[in-house]
């Protein structure tokens, strides 16, 4: 039991019972006043306890509980077989007179033309991040926008991500739209708190969309060390609520953006950090998106399915370009959260032999998941066991040679080879 003595302490300090004193001494509310206000709350619970006791017993219903998870889009994206391939159909080509104008970009510029189409499209869409306006950002995404839009719109922050992210969600409830900017994806376990407890859950809590994306500049390859290259994607796979995408290249960087803004759920966005300046690609002008949930058959092959995305995407081109004496087929998951099921099961189909890719660590990392999807649904297509490559379970070194180890493309032949003999 606590002593009196501090009971009494603590009452004195009471900030509530202070407030009170002082409005009363002010002459803002008497007493009486006081007392009428608590029998009001009072009577308010009780009203509100009243309606939770005389609630129908919960009719369980699995079906509707997995399709609470997430706010209802309201649209279904159009898509047409180009090439072999599915794309989806631009919303608002540039050129109306036929094919949609577009150039080679880098990846960076194709991330950029997304944000600020982004911006020009939604007048309620709010950036913020370290360093974002004048300067542009760590990686000068946002060079410029600051002139276009205002401070308003381009909000430099405190180095305080779980701040950020609550503003964020703050303003969602207001009816903005806000994308933040992760400096780098290993801050992120600043504000996590906020994202798997405040930004995935506030749908199912009560209803209450989550308009927020978070770009999550991420991986390895450039030497940056423990604290600034790692693949932390797997970490929000786990947790219902939110939606997870990762693209590979600039056609995709530009149109799953777009996509991620204009949905009303939390995105998680991840970029590539190796890739903003090292891959380019065609990107069309106009504002577009690329469906969230629907991954990308990049190459068919017969003898081997590699299932990827990210950076991994271009280590199995790359691959397949080196050892023409293989049938490669990839598959580029594109969204992580959810996956495309059907799409992993076609590509298991196609070949039999699966290899799952991805530079995440090994342990824990989203691949076990796919394989032992696939182990449970897709057994008799299988000609040997599902294998994975990934990268090591270790911190990432400083060293580019001992990065190079680390990274799980070092060991993508063994394990081809290994499933090709099995």
């Amino acid at each position: 039991m606590f002593h009196p003595i501090y009971l009494n302490s603590g009452r004195k300090k009471d900030p509530v019972r202070n407030y009170e004193q002082m409005l009363i001494q002010w002459g803002v509310l008497t007493e009486d006043d006081m007392q009428n206000i608590r029998e009001e709350l009072k009577q308010l619970i009780e009203a509100e306890l009243q309606i939770g006791f005389n609630a129908a017993p919960v009719q369980v219903n699995t079906e509707n509980e997995l399709a609470d998870i997430y706010v209802p889009t309201g649209k279904d994206t159009e898509w047409e077989l180009q090439q072999g391939e599915w794309k989806p159909v631009l919303k608002n080509p540039a050129n109306e007179e036929g094919e949609d104008a577009g150039e080679e970009k880098r990846f960076i510029d194709a991330v950029q033309d997304g944000l600020r189409q982004s911006m020009e499209k939604h007048s309620n869409l709010v950036i913020m991040g370290q360093d974002i306006a004048e300067y542009g950002g760590a990686f000068k995404i946002t060079e410029g926008f600051v002139n276009q839009f205002g401070k308003a719109r381009v909000r430099n922050t405190p180095i305080c991500e779980s701040a950020i992210v609550g503003a964020a969600l703050g303003l969602c409830l207001e009816g903005y739209k806000s994308v933040m900017e992760m400096q780098f994806a290993d801050f992120v376990t600043v504000g996590f708190n906020q994202i798997v407890n405040n930004l995935a859950k506030i749908h199912y809590r009560w209803g209450q969309a989550a308009d927020v994306v978070i770009r999550m500049p991420s991986g390895a390859g450039v030497g940056a060390g423990p604290f600034h290259s790692q693949s932390n994607e797997a970490w929000f796979v786990h947790t219902p609520g939110l939606k997870v995408v990762y693209p590979s290249n600039p056609y995709d960087a530009k149109g799953l953006l777009i996509a991620a803004i204009n949905d009303p759920n939390p995105v998680m966005y991840f970029e590539h950090k190796a890739l903003y300046r090292g891959v380019s690609g065609y990107v069309p002008s106009g504002y577009y998106e690329v469906a969230i949930g629907k991954a990308s058959h990049v190459q068919a092959g017969d003898d081997i399915s590699i299932i990827t995305y990210g950076s991994g995407v271009h280590w199995a081109t790359d691959y397949a370009k080196a050892h023409p004496e293989l049938s490669i087929d990839i598959l580029d998951l594109r969204t992580l959260l959810p996956l495309d099921y059907d799409a992993v099961y076609a590509a298991v189909k196609r070949t039999g032999r699966v290899l799952i890719l991805h530079e995440d660590t090994l342990t824990g990392g989203i691949g076990g998941e796919i394989a032992a999807w696939i182990a449970e649904n897709c057994f008799h297509l299988l000609d040997a066991p599902v294998q994975r490559c990934a990268s090591l379970d270790t911190p990432i070194p400083f060293n580019i040679e001992l990065e190079k180890n680390f990274l799980a493309k070092s060991r993508l032949h063994e394990v081809v080879t290994k499933l090709m003999e099995y």
